[in-house]
């Protein structure tokens, strides 16, 4: 969903210029907390909004799934509403229409030499920027305040903006499903605080890293791979809002994991991987669950994740 920067970057400037003598900026605040955690890309795009909205990020295109005889299958879906959480069924439209959102795949798929069918698409850049923590906490963020908040940022009631808005804002609200620890971050402060509260402050932060702007579908190859910390890890994932808004969640059964990746065209990449060890308590209709042809709690599923979103993870 495409939001409309100008009236928003407008407003984090002026906002941000009474608020900078009263706290640190976002950028400042994570030097302070993290001073030896390098920033990644996903959340540097956020916060220098020119160079973000001139940039060509690229999000994962498709969903592959490991067919017999070691052969990559391609599954065409739809993101639907939440293709990474966990309470969601998928939908029709998910299963049979074109292919624009993320790869499930089996843990055990996951080794150097595996070729897997991949496309990078070009995201539209939405000024959705980070605003900082001060001015965030000043601007409501509640179903029952949606009239207010549309409001505020000149969004129209009837629009699919204020529809991916409301739909942030609902999924926010609902509680996590067992064993899950979910909170949506605001502000790039909040995000920091909710995940060194979870892993400690000494932690890294990943995201996708891709060597080009745009390529086409092909096979990629694992190069290499490597784990991220323990078994457990506090993934953020960029949600559809007039400002960044993250989900953020963690549990105790997932590994990350940074995956090497070298294109049929030689494009390389650095992907991160996530792969959730227990997911008993997932919707069984899930779209992973369909796409793989698994039971739920049979199997570890993973999942790389696009380039916006980030994962923490404990050093």
């Amino acid at each position: 969903m495409e939001f409309h920067p100008l009236p928003i970057f407008a407003l984090f400037l002026s906002l941000a210029a009474v608020a900078s003598h009263a706290a640190l900026s976002p950028e400042g605040y994570w030097k302070s907390v993290l001073p030896n955690t390098p920033m990644p890309t996903a959340v540097k795009d956020l916060l220098h909004p020119d160079d973000f909205r001139s940039s060509k990020a690229t999000n994962v295109g498709v969903v592959v799934g490991s067919g017999g005889k070691g052969k990559p299958v391609y599954v065409g879906v739809k993101p639907g509403p939440a293709p990474f959480e966990y309470k969601y069924a998928a939908t029709q439209d998910q299963l049979h229409d074109n292919p624009t959102v993320a790869l499930f795949f089996l843990e055990k798929d996951m080794k150097p030499g595996r070729k897997m069918a991949l496309h990078f698409v070009k995201s539209t850049p939405t000024g959705a920027t980070f605003l900082p923590r001060q001015v965030a906490e000043k601007i409501p963020f509640s179903s029952d305040k949606l009239p207010e908040i549309l409001n505020h940022f000149s969004v129209k009631p009837d629009s699919a903006e204020a529809e991916a808005m409301k739909k942030t804002i609902t999924e926010c609200e609902e509680p996590g499903i067992r064993g899950e620890e979910k909170y949506c971050a605001t502000s790039l402060e909040s995000m920091v605080d909710f995940s060194t509260s979870k892993l400690g402050k000494n932690v890294k932060a990943i995201s996708t890293e891709v060597e080009k702007e745009e390529t086409p579908l092909q096979k990629y190859s694992i190069v290499s791979v490597k784990k991220m910390g323990s078994d457990k890890a506090v993934v953020c994932h960029k949600q559809s809002y007039a400002y960044s808004v993250f989900y953020c969640h963690k549990t105790s059964t997932t590994r990350a994991y940074m995956v090497s990746m070298a294109g049929a065209d030689r494009t390389r990449l650095k992907a991160t991987a996530i792969c959730h060890t227990d997911t008993s308590a997932w919707n069984p209709k899930h779209l992973a669950f369909q796409v793989l042809k698994v039971e739920r709690g049979t199997v570890p599923i993973c999942h790389f994740l696009p380039q916006d979103h980030v994962v923490w993870v404990s050093n």
